[in-house]
């Protein structure tokens, strides 16, 4: 299935003002005080503005943060990454790449098995989509992310 994803107007619109000011503004929504710090449930993440599929619950993981947490993108190449020296750290930001949304920091003290990095996002600049919801939602092809343990895409 092809999608087109944007920033619209529109989407821009329907955006709270606590989403607007993390994803356009970049800013950081409070640690332990969001909606997906400590969600268990399967399935995938996607940028609140553009829809882009970003992360997948497989590769989620509690680091203590305060924040959803995730060793890996589920499609890499709706990620970017920028150097960010904001409130006195450096860190690397990242953003949806057609939304342009502010997503968090990616860091390189993640889970060494796992890669070594850990992405950590603000729940305000993402929606969840159950994945029993997957299908209906329009992300059908993401349901073989959690038939592999890995949360690997296959394109088999």
């Amino acid at each position: 299935m092809s999608h087109e994803y944007r920033k619209s107007p529109e989407a821009i619109s329907r955006l709270s003002p606590e989403q607007y000011r993390v994803t356009q503004d970049a800013g950081t929504e409070p640690a332990f005080d969001n909606a997906y710090w400590d969600n268990k449930e399967p399935g995938i993440y996607v940028d609140i503005v553009s829809g882009e599929p970003l992360f997948a619950s497989v590769n989620k993981y509690d680091s203590g943060t305060g924040w959803p947490t995730f060793t890996k993108p589920i499609e890499p190449r709706n990620v970017v990454r920028a150097g960010d020296s904001s409130f006195g750290m450096v860190g690397i930001e990242v953003r949806s790449a057609r939304g342009d949304s502010h997503l968090g920091h990616v860091f390189d003290d993640g889970p060494p098995e796992a890669g070594g990095l850990r992405y950590c996002m603000n729940s305000a600049a993402l929606r969840f989509i159950r994945r029993d919801d997957l299908e209906r939602e329009g992300f059908g092809e993401y349901r073989r992310v959690f038939e592999h343990p890995d949360g690997e895409r296959s394109d088999d």
